[in-house]
């Protein structure tokens, strides 16, 4: 009986050992298998990380070659140009000091010709006084004074060609520095373009600016708000220029290049700002107990009501487009490709084809606060 119960348990041992190794060969197949798909991962992750790194090579490549080559050309053709206007200005400084010797002596000219003219007064004077015997001597004192008197008006005609020749040389520096200031606009066009397609601008221009309303009353105020407001929105203004439209009545189109943070980090601010003066349902009013608004959303906030106080403004700090018609007060935080698109069109200093164009964006850029304006007038 023994031996039968030894020999019943050697085969359950020997069974649950069988048992043990095959399950011990599955789970060593499946760890193989797993060891194989982790290999095989590595594998893709390493092919991938090689073609980004041969295209990451390429390009650097084609920055080296292509890019840095015709920046330091671009520069060293600028230094040249500048080079050029410094020496043409100094140039033009000395032809003015020495212009201004010249006008100072013709200043003193004119003091002594006052002084014979008097003295030609006495003359005729003494000569009404004298005798027939001295009147040959008299007249060729008079004589010699008249002669004078025309030396010195050959003078006066001197003076007006020197004044002629000085207008000339100052429209001349006139017209090298107007080219000079295209020039520098279109780098910086190029800088904003190259901000708002994602490349990094060697000019340190991150957005761009534009202001304009054909009201002049309020033109100035309408200028120090909407700077006020680029500063505290954490830019700094690089560069301005203007332009008066065909019009009188249209006023000037300034145009503003920003510095100082990224197109990128300005849209969710300027999002957050209209949200809060969009729910903002009596901007006239000062809550009870409510703290001091930032400085960022009161100077958006003194520009909003700023446009919407004239007939019609457009304002524009980088993604963000303030835009008064007649009517209405639309405002918008735009996409770089939106903001290129617009600006393609040529559309940002014409309110009503703003606002056409801002309807068709959507709704979430886009902020209608005519009622908040008319609120803010109250």
């Amino acid at each position: 009986m023994t031996t039968i119960v030894l020999v019943v348990m050697c085969v359950v041992v020997g069974v649950l050992e069988l048992d043990a190794g095959r399950r011990g060969r599955d789970r060593e197949r499946a760890f193989a298998r797993q060891i194989n798909a982790l290999g095989d991962q590595i594998a893709r992750q390493n092919e991938a990380l090689a073609t980004a790194g041969e295209r990451l090579t390429a390009e650097l490549s084609r920055v080296r070659d292509d890019v840095l080559p015709g920046l330091d050309s671009r520069v060293r053709d600028n230094a040249g140009q500048v080079a050029d206007l410094a020496e043409l200005v100094h140039r033009a400084d000395a032809h003015v000091r020495a212009q201004a010797g010249r006008m100072t002596d013709l200043e003193q000219q004119r003091v002594t010709l006052a002084a014979l003219r008097r003295k030609l007064g006495e003359v005729e004077g003494a000569v009404r006084a004298l005798d027939r015997a001295g009147g040959a001597a008299v007249e060729d004192k008079v004589d010699t004074a008249l002669d004078r008197l025309a030396d010195l008006a050959r003078g006066g005609g001197e003076m007006l060609e020197l004044q002629r020749t000085l207008t000339r040389t100052l429209e001349e520096i006139e017209d090298v520095v107007g080219e000079l200031l295209q020039l520098t606009e279109g780098e910086l066009d190029d800088a904003v373009a190259g901000a708002l397609a994602g490349r990094s601008p060697d000019s340190g221009v991150r957005a761009t600016g534009r202001l304009w309303t054909r009201d002049a009353q309020i033109r100035d105020i309408l200028t120090e708000v909407y700077e006020r407001a680029v500063r505290a929105s954490g830019l700094e203004v690089r560069f301005r220029t203007g332009e008066h439209a065909d019009g009188a009545a249209e006023g000037e189109r300034r145009r503003y290049f920003l510095g100082g943070r990224h197109v990128a980090d300005l849209g969710g601010t300027f999002t957050a700002l209209l949200i809060s003066t969009g729910t903002d349902l009596r901007p006239g009013l000062a809550r009870d107990g409510a703290a001091r608004a930032p400085e960022d959303e009161a100077a958006l906030k003194a520009l909003l009501r700023t446009v919407f106080e004239s007939t019609g403004a457009v304002a524009q700090i980088g993604p963000l487009l303030a835009v008064r018609t007649r009517d209405e007060l639309l405002c918008a935080v735009l996409t770089p490709d939106q903001n290129l698109e617009l600006e393609s069109d040529e559309v940002f200093f014409d309110p009503v084809a703003a606002v056409r164009r801002l309807r068709l964006l959507p709704p979430h850029q886009v902020w209608d606060l005519t009622a908040w304006g008319a609120g803010a007038g109250a």
